[in-house]
């Protein structure tokens, strides 16, 4: 089996590239290394097999359409994006042509390719906009508040389109907060990755606002597992990958200090304009269809994340 990551050096990416090479897999990655990094990549780069490929290409060009043609992947996994709301709100004809032109770029060479499946990785904190009832359920109207939930909601679309009128199947992860090894912690996202920096440098971090707003953080290997799930199961989905239990910004934070033993609170700055107010995500058809749950608790995911910044930082 051979199957094409787009934003493979992303922290995601490669760790699911790991697991698909560990697996007997065949696996060509795709990264433009905007955000992702080579680094990442270290494990299967080391292993000099001819089962791995990787290809720096932006999904913004035609030529990954080509290629996608040109290696004729069984499974294409569509993680490439540009992931950054606030940049997306700065900027949404760059966010759009990332996310909803990449994309197609890349389905369109699925196509040619005749591709079994696309899996992919859509954003469970901005397809839903601001839901009243949590944890939210795959039945909620999308309605985003946002250029980039609108860019995921709009390849959503498209992948209907594709599958109905084309045959091309996928399965659609909506994502919530992912956190683990490998997430950049001088990027804007991720705060699990953004207080272990902090942290483990012994520096204060901040909380934006009073710390009372909520994240679903589902760790990184869950997140994994379901996306080689998706490969084979949950046709025509979009499924909800999280834990479906809400925990505030204070409570990682009280948890990553203790791990950490810093002994200081953090500090406090005023709220960022538009920041979704409250998020979970109900998991229970990703259950049903895939057979996936989460097994990671809060705790053991952040003390092998700090784990492995510790070592990154030797």
């Amino acid at each position: 089996m051979r199957a094409m990551i787009t934003g493979g050096a992303g922290f995601i990416g490669s760790i699911l590239t790991d697991r698909l090479l560990a697996e007997g897999w065949e696996v060509d990655v795709v990264d433009d290394l905007s955000t992702g990094s080579l680094a990442n990549l270290g494990d299967a780069r080391a292993q000099r097999t001819r089962r791995f490929t990787f290809q720096r290409i932006d999904i913004r060009s035609p030529a990954i359409t080509d290629l996608v043609a040109h290696r004729r992947p069984d499974v294409v996994y569509h993680l490439a994006a540009q992931a950054d709301v606030r940049v997306s709100v700065a900027r949404p004809a760059g966010d759009a042509e990332v996310n909803i032109i990449g994309s197609l770029n890349v389905l369109q060479g699925a196509l040619a390719a005749k591709t079994r499946k696309v899996v992919f990785a859509s954003s469970g904190g901005t397809i839903y906009g601001a839901p009243d009832d949590l944890p939210v359920s795959e039945h909620h109207a999308q309605r985003p508040l946002s250029p980039y939930g609108v860019a995921k909601k709009a390849v959503g679309d498209y992948l209907h389109y594709y599958r109905e009128i084309h045959g091309l199947e996928y399965t659609a992860l909506a994502l919530a907060n992912v956190f683990g090894p490998r997430q950049d912690p001088h990027g804007e996202a991720g705060v699990v990755a953004i207080f272990a920096g902090k942290l483990l440098a012994k520096e204060r971090p901040t909380i934006f606002g009073e710390g009372d707003q909520t994240r679903d953080f589902v760790y990184v290997d869950d997140v994994v597992d379901a996306f080689v799930r998706a490969g084979e199961k949950g046709d025509g989905l979009l499924m909800n990958i999280g834990t479906g239990v809400e925990t505030s910004v204070q409570q990682l934070f009280d948890v990553m200090a203790r791990a950490t033993g810093y002994p200081d609170p953090a500090r406090y700055a005023p709220p960022r304009a538009g920041e979704l107010q409250r998020s979970a995500l109900d998991p229970g058809r990703a259950t049903r269809h895939l057979g996936w749950k989460p097994w990671t608790s809060l705790e053991d995911g952040v003390a092998r994340t700090l784990k492995w910044f510790q070592g990154a930082a030797r």
